[in-house]
């Protein structure tokens, strides 16, 4: 099908370019608290070469299915001249009046250099988030396909010069197609078959978007229901192999030649109204609203035309949940080069004293005012953008979206990141975005703590969590975990997890987008080190004080902790230690039945628990100073 392939292809270029588990406790647990948990074991990995490490996230189990379209149960009646979408208005999931129910992503912040606002992402993950295939790793097949709902042709020949137009880009900030992977084209023609017309193998990125054009000339296209669709294959087992398609635009009266459309558009996400952060708790901000706002917000417009033009745009602060405007800023008139982009900026006012909400989501909109069309396309759609910035009760540095996961592989790795104080604050809670990766860790367990400051790095620890890891319900999304006690912190403190499991490895969102990545702290052994990994881990400190007074530490730190478990787990009925100060081994099922009450004599380091049935129990050990609780499989 060559002869449909129009030569003419040019690159668009610009410049820019983390219920409860066990409390870790220096004390015994009282039986109120000892009863209340069903937490599971950990030990150290063995040491590995690598220890931070980003992987393309493989599922979100619970993530939100696409609603139907308006169209579905009914006959989709056919579309006509011209078609076009920038996916610039829509959330998450493609138009339903342009297009059948797809698993693409919609989204603004994984591809790089895109001609406009949002793209549709290809990927290994269906619309609910599950991969399409989740019992083999290394399965490769068919992944996301985009199609097109029918188009009327009928009566149309090759003098009417129907032409195709699209962006497209491999990789971006997702993971890069293979060389075997590929994204392909197909027409329907009017048999019912689908028709290969044009392809694109993996292999290579590039940080730019490449426009090709495929012409509707054949007579077997030329019916009434015509329709066309994309379909990526690559690794079917979560966010592989990574394809962004972008401003497809299809017309008749076209030429492979004529390239460039009018049309000046917006692009670039929208950057923080804050300094140091992406959200922070109003009660800190008041302290120093000059300190924390912004010196400038940031976005950029792109004009996608082979002449330069000219443009204003207007900006507008306002709080959402009051619809209190702030700040509006109009532009003088400003000439764009030719296929060029250009930042847009703007020097953002504090909130004033008299503003006494507790909290607020500030919606920064820049609108670019243009007068771009092509005939039936309104192209003013893609003139608007808008971030939100909260002031609430938490600290955040990530934008809400995860374009990788991050772990840490080694035995007893560490990574933290550094939160800065107006007034000293407490700790009641973590809002953590968890990401699959391989494995569905739901009911496993990963290791959070609190650190002190120690001149300019992770120092004391003042608390240590152990939380059951669960999926939030959307992609992206968080999970709260709440502390026992909200915990004391003064004007600097630092939040992280440790990688404690020799079975699995704690997999964290992580923000690619985020320019705070100077804020994240690498542990070894005793020490810290910086290690800014080009983005941020998603976990967010939520602060106030919680239900019970707060405490300002405890004494022992996860390695000593670790010392007082049984492994292996699961378990085929032997249980051995490592610690020969253990004194006492309860095992109880979880409803809190007494099932072994053992008390090891000296240089014994097995027990022999044979005689428990398969399942989930709950085991109590004590040295005399401190006790844990873990989970135990018995599998035999």
């Amino acid at each position: 099908m060559k002869h449909l392939i129009a030569s003419n292809r040019r690159v668009f270029c610009h410049p820019s370019a983390v219920a409860g588990w066990l409390r870790l406790v220096s004390h015994a647990c009282s039986p109120a608290v000892f009863y209340s948990l069903v937490f599971a074991a950990f030990v150290g990995l063995p040491t590995a070469s690598a220890q931070i490490r980003l992987v393309p996230i493989e599922s979100f189990p619970n993530a939100l299915t696409p609603a139907k379209p308006a169209t579905a149960g009914a006959r989709i009646q056919a579309l006509k001249l011209p078609f076009f979408d920038d996916f610039a208005t829509s959330v998450d999931r493609p138009d339903p009046a342009l297009w059948q129910p797809s698993s693409v992503y919609i989204n603004n912040t994984l591809p790089i250099n895109h001609p406009s606002l949002n793209v549709a992402t290809f990927d290994g993950l269906k619309a609910n988030g599950m991969p399409y295939d989740f019992l083999d790793q290394d399965a490769n097949g068919p992944t996301d396909t985009l199609t097109a709902n029918p188009i009327d042709l009928a009566g149309m020949s090759a003098a009417d010069a129907i032409f195709l137009s699209f962006y497209w880009q491999r990789k971006g900030l997702g993971e890069l197609p293979d060389a075997e992977d590929s994204l392909r084209l197909q027409f329907l023609n009017n048999a019912g078959t689908w028709e290969t017309v044009w392809r694109q193998e993996g292999d290579t990125a590039n940080n730019n978007f490449t426009q090709s054009f495929v012409a509707v000339n054949q007579a077997r296209f030329l019916h009434a229901a015509f329709q066309f669709r994309f379909e990526a294959f690559g690794r079917t087992s979560g966010a592989f192999d990574t394809w962004h398609l972008d401003y497809i635009y299809m017309d008749k009266g076209r030429s492979a030649t004529n390239l460039y459309i009018k049309d000046i558009a917006t692009r670039q996400p929208v950057s923080s109204f804050l300094k140091r952060y992406s959200a922070m708790p109003m009660k800190q901000y008041r302290l120093n609203p000059v300190g924390e706002t912004a010196d400038t917000i940031r976005t950029d417009i792109v004009n996608l035309f082979n002449n330069f033009n000219f443009t204003t745009f207007r900006t507008v602060v306002k709080d959402q949940l009051t619809g209190t405007v702030f700040q509006q800023y109009q532009s003088p008139s400003e000439g764009i080069a030719s296929l060029s982009s250009q930042p847009k900026t703007m020097k953002p006012q504090p909130l004033p004293g008299s503003f006494a909400g507790e909290k607020a989501q500030l919606q920064t909109q820049f609108a670019v005012q243009t007068t771009d069309t092509i005939p039936g396309v309104n192209l003013r759609r893609n003139d608007t953008i808008a971030s939100a910035t909260v002031l609430d009760n938490y600290y955040a540095y990530d934008d809400g979206t995860a374009e990788a996961a991050i772990q840490n592989t080694q035995r007893q790795g560490r990574v933290a990141m550094r939160f800065l104080l107006n007034k000293p604050d407490a700790v009641s809670a973590l809002q953590v975005c968890f990401a699959p990766v391989k494995t569905n860790l739901t009911g496993q367990v990963a290791v959070f703590s609190l650190y002190a400051d120690d001149r300019g790095r992770p120092g004391r620890v003042l608390y240590q969590k152990a939380a059951v890891i669960s999926y939030a319900n959307s992609r992206s999304g968080f999970v709260e975990i709440p502390f026992e006690y909200s915990v004391a912190v003064t004007d600097t403190f630092y939040v992280g997890w440790t990688q404690v499991s020799e079975d699995y490895i704690v997999a964290i969102g992580f923000d690619k987008n985020s320019p705070f990545g100077n804020q994240v702290f690498e542990g070894r052994g005793s020490s810290w080190d910086p290690n800014n990994p080009g983005g941020v881990p998603m976990i967010r400190p939520v602060m106030g004080t919680g239900k019970d007074a707060p405490i300002t530490g405890i004494d022992d730190d996860v390695e000593a902790i670790t010392q007082l478990l049984v492994f292996p787990n699961p378990s085929s009925g032997i249980l051995i230690w490592k610690n020969p100060a253990i004194q006492q081994i309860e095992i109880l099922d979880l409803n809190g039945r007494l099932l072994v009450n053992a008390r090891p004599a000296l240089g014994q380091n097995q027990l022999n628990v044979s005689q428990l049935a398969d399942g989930f129990y709950l085991v109590r050990l004590s040295d005399g100073k401190k006790t844990v609780v873990q989970k135990l499989i018995v599998r035999k």
